[in-house]
């Protein structure tokens, strides 16, 4: 029987089968052992063989079909453990604030680099706009000028109020969306917003951290009742990057890649090679200084926890 992977608690997932209905399955045990080097070796979005118990209420996953993609992550803390937080996916969409908690422009760009990675579209959504002083506005405008500028979409939105969220949803029609972003950055509340058919817990802010409260503890695909399906996951701390090769580092950096075959060495690596055209673009400004420290950051393997 082939079904869909729509929530996953880490031991159990429930797979939405081609008949309609919802089955709680396990994972066969030898799944374990073919090589996956993630926590799990299934997730959210993929499609899946199963096969019934024999109480008939739940199933085992007996076949993983292939992705079309996936985004995954890697722990920043001494496990280093790799977990894929969502399969087969048309978009992504990293929400961001700029303060309560405050995203860094490092995780941001690292988000990005691993959409580039595995070939999946990402957009940047600004969130709590209502919360944004003149000077947060400003910042704001910066921010979305660097990204818009290689050809990113941002937008800004104020969960809380409402605002902007007929554009996000046009944004989700009809698409597979995975929602990722640090805790407490209000992505249970846009959600919400987005589906009032879903009620989402929300979590307070943590005041001696600033930084939120995991309110969502586990992926789970949500229906969109104008169209398409959204995939809710966990907010993330800390961010690293995942099989990617330093030679193609630069490659998942657009404004980089549109500068590869400008350098006077074919493998330069853009750190300390005489006629490097992209170092001389980041000293004229043409790119942003701090995504070329984003680059440095993930060349050295220097994991981002912010």
């Amino acid at each position: 029987m082939r079904g869909l992977v729509t929530k996953s608690t880490g031991s159990w997932y429930v797979v939405l089968t081609e008949d309609g209905e919802r089955v709680e399955c396990r994972i066969k045990g030898k799944f374990r052992t073919k090589g996956i080097k993630t926590t799990n070796p299934v997730a959210v979005g993929d499609w899946v063989h199963i096969e019934m118990e024999p109480d008939q209420h739940t199933g085992i996953i007996t076949v993983l079909e292939p992705r079309k993609n996936y985004i995954i992550r890697k722990s920043v803390n001494l496990s280093k453990q790799t977990q894929i937080i969502g399969a087969n996916l048309d978009q992504a969409i990293l929400v961001v604030t700029l303060a309560s908690p405050p995203t860094s422009l490092g995780f941001i760009d690292r988000f990005l680099v691993t959409a580039e990675a595995y070939g999946i579209p990402a957009i940047l959504v600004f969130n709590k706009l209502d919360l944004f002083s003149e000077e947060g506005l400003a910042i704001l405008q910066d921010y979305k000028g660097i990204y818009e500028n290689i050809g990113y979409a941002c937008y800004e939105v104020s969960a809380q109020e409402g605002t902007n969220i007929a554009t996000v949803q046009g944004l989700l029609k009809d698409k597979v969306t995975l929602v990722s972003g640090h805790s407490g950055v209000g992505k249970s509340t846009l959600i919400n917003a987005l589906e009032p058919s879903v009620v989402l817990k929300t979590g307070e802010i943590s005041e001696w951290s600033d930084k939120g409260k995991h309110t969502t503890t586990f992926a789970e695909m949500i229906d969109l009742s104008f169209g398409g399906k959204l995939i809710d996951t966990p907010g993330i701390r800390e961010l690293g990057v995942v099989d990617i090769e330093k030679a193609e580092l630069s490659h998942f950096f657009p404004e980089m890649r549109s500068r590869m075959n400008t350098c006077r060495f074919n493998n330069c690596i853009h750190i300390n090679e005489p006629g490097c055209t992209v170092r001389d673009a980041v000293e004229d400004g043409t790119i942003e200084y701090s995504r070329y420290e984003s680059y440095l950051s993930i060349y050295n393997n220097q994991d981002s926890r912010n």
